[in-house]
């Protein structure tokens, strides 16, 4: 569905709304802790300013909230994350499946409870642009996340800059990563949001980023220890989980938090990711 289709969408909700009065069989809807897992990356980022050496951003991806993960599984993500008290929260799409109204209170109810240092920012996935961008920006808006698709943010520390940048839907080509590029400053370093992760072939071209941030894939949902996943699909072909070195930029691809059509997961635990900031050795 790579458009909007009313049919198809239709069909996707009738079947998201029958697992969900089967859920009692199918998931838990009650939240467990040991169900998520912290994943600690740390990226060199080359001219970082020793003022923001051991930064740490968290990044959430695919709450896909109303599938597998219900208001009480967010309200517990939530809370893990309020725990690790990190610096700045970034959000890298699909924030629902296929169907927004019936839980647009508990999304917004829950993101407004995140407590980072400083900033919550984010990006929208396909999955928002189908159901209703513009109803997921009001809900951002409203709960105090800054919406940098297609745009950037400066965080400022004693007059040293990280700019944190984002793009819209490559799926359905919403992304305009030259007017980024326009608008973002030549000096200080900067991170990039993209929901998907194959998009790392052309945001590394640029050397304007040291490190990009996707979800889209959901690590495959099966992953074989020591091989990754064979479950592949459309941008999320090369970069389907972790860390990876694309040209002179460090791509990560997060499991995410949620699933889609089918839930069930199989060595690949959902994910909250703390990555943590560091300058070179020989800068500190």
């Amino acid at each position: 569905m790579k458009e909007k289709d009313p049919n198809a969408l239709k069909y996707r909700q009738k079947l998201q709304r029958g697992m969900t009065n089967w859920r009692h069989k199918i998931g838990n809807p009650e939240f467990n802790h040991k169900d998520f897992q912290v994943e600690q990356v740390e990226v060199i980022v080359p001219n970082l300013d020793p003022v923001f050496h051991n930064y740490r951003l968290l990044n959430l991806s695919d709450i896909h909230l109303g599938q597998w993960i219900t208001p009480k599984h967010l309200e517990g993500v939530v809370q893990m994350v309020n725990d690790e008290k990190p610096d700045s929260i970034t959000i890298t799409g699909d924030f629902v499946s296929y169907i927004l109204d019936d839980v647009a209170w508990d999304l917004e109810n829950s993101l407004k409870k995140l407590k980072p240092k400083e900033f919550s920012l984010a990006v929208l996935g396909n999955h928002d642009h189908w159901l209703s961008a513009d109803k997921i920006r009001e809900i951002l808006h409203r709960s105090n996340i800054i919406d940098v698709s297609n745009s950037f943010h400066t965080i400022t520390h004693d007059e040293a800059h990280l700019h944190i940048a984002g793009v819209d839907s490559v799926m359905l080509g919403k992304h305009r990563l030259d007017l980024v590029l326009e608008k973002l400053p030549a000096e200080g370093p900067a991170i990039l949001l993209a929901h998907e992760p194959d998009f790392a072939d052309i945001s590394s071209i640029t050397g304007r980023f040291s490190l990009q941030i996707s979800g889209h894939s959901h690590g495959g949902q099966f992953l074989i220890p020591g091989l990754g996943t064979f479950i592949r699909g459309p941008h999320f072909l090369k970069y389907p989980a972790g860390k990876y070195m694309v040209g002179d930029m460090v791509q990560y691809t997060s499991r995410g938090l949620g699933t889609n059509v089918f839930w069930f997961r199989i060595n690949c635990t959902p994910e909250i990711t703390v990555l943590t900031l560091k300058c070179p050795k020989d800068v500190i």
